[in-house]
């Protein structure tokens, strides 16, 4: 049987992934109110999410607050979908 994507595997980085699949974007502050982690450790799960290509993490500012959006990849979209199919087969659905 396959292996689960250990990206993917983290609670958070699951979460994130699951909020960004349904969505065109999220700021950062969206995702820290959806999945309630603190700031310092999102921020960490989504730079590892970036270092894997999954996301890409978008600095900007908007007036004078900085906004930090993420947006899933192609490669991020498609990572998502065979770690849903193959908890799938370990469940089998």
């Amino acid at each position: 049987m396959k292996e689960l994507d250990p990206i993917l595997h983290s609670q958070l980085r699951l979460a994130v992934m699951s909020i960004l699949m349904s969505v065109d974007e999220a700021d950062f502050v969206y995702l820290k109110e959806k999945t309630e982690s603190t700031a310092g450790n999102l921020s960490v799960q989504l730079d590892k999410l970036s270092a894997a290509g999954y996301i890409t993490v978008t600095k900007g500012f908007v007036g004078k607050k900085t906004r930090t959006t993420c947006k899933v990849t192609e490669e991020g979209r498609q990572a998502f979908e065979e770690y849903v199919e193959t908890l799938k087969d370990y469940l089998n659905l």
